[in-house]
């Protein structure tokens, strides 16, 4: 199973619109990913589920996208030349174990010209430090406002290229 987590819990996010846009991807290839928005998260879960106390809206959050997930593929904004603080609490609230040699696909993006490369490099490092594996070909995403429809819908084909390899690739992995 792959969950797909747009890491911004900023309402109406296009991070969220790539991250569907991905999963409608991920199915023309045969695969049905669950999408996990940290819109979704506890309101207060960097005072309820950090440091093994859990809530049980978290715990569900765990069950149905983190533990029973192989692969995670991370859709993660700029924020501040790296990823948003939430993704960073979410890591911080997730049992290290369970992720314990899981794979992971990374894409940036950004309304700018890097699509989140700092970023995704941050979050490599964590993720690492964490013991995923980090699939080598990440993507960064710029201009994301250019690169889709008034429905927030995909229309920039290099961009849909782009990520069709990247996930014939990470399917492979």
């Amino acid at each position: 199973m792959i969950t797909i987590i747009s890491a911004t819990n900023r309402p109406h996010s296009n991070t969220l619109k790539i991250a569907k846009n991905y999963a409608l991807l991920m199915e023309k290839h045969g695969v049905t990913p669950k999408l996990l928005s940290l819109e979704s998260l506890p309101e207060n879960i960097a005072f309820t589920d950090l440091y093994g106390k859990r809530s049980p809206d978290f715990d569900k959050i765990v069950v149905e996208y983190i533990a029973s997930a192989q692969k995670f593929v991370f859709i993660s904004p700029e924020y501040n030349g790296s990823f948003p603080g939430i993704l960073k609490v979410f890591l911080d609230a997730i049992p290290p174990d369970l992720n314990r040699n899981k794979k992971a696909g990374l894409i940036g993006i950004s309304t700018g010209r890097a699509g989140n490369l700092r970023g995704m490099d941050h979050l490599t490092s964590i993720l690492h430090y964490l013991g995923l594996h980090v699939h080598p070909m990440k993507q960064p995403i710029s201009n994301v406002l250019h690169l889709m429809d008034e429905h927030g819908k995909l229309k920039d084909e290099y961009t849909i290229k782009i990520l069709e390899k990247q996930i014939e690739e990470f399917l492979k992995w």
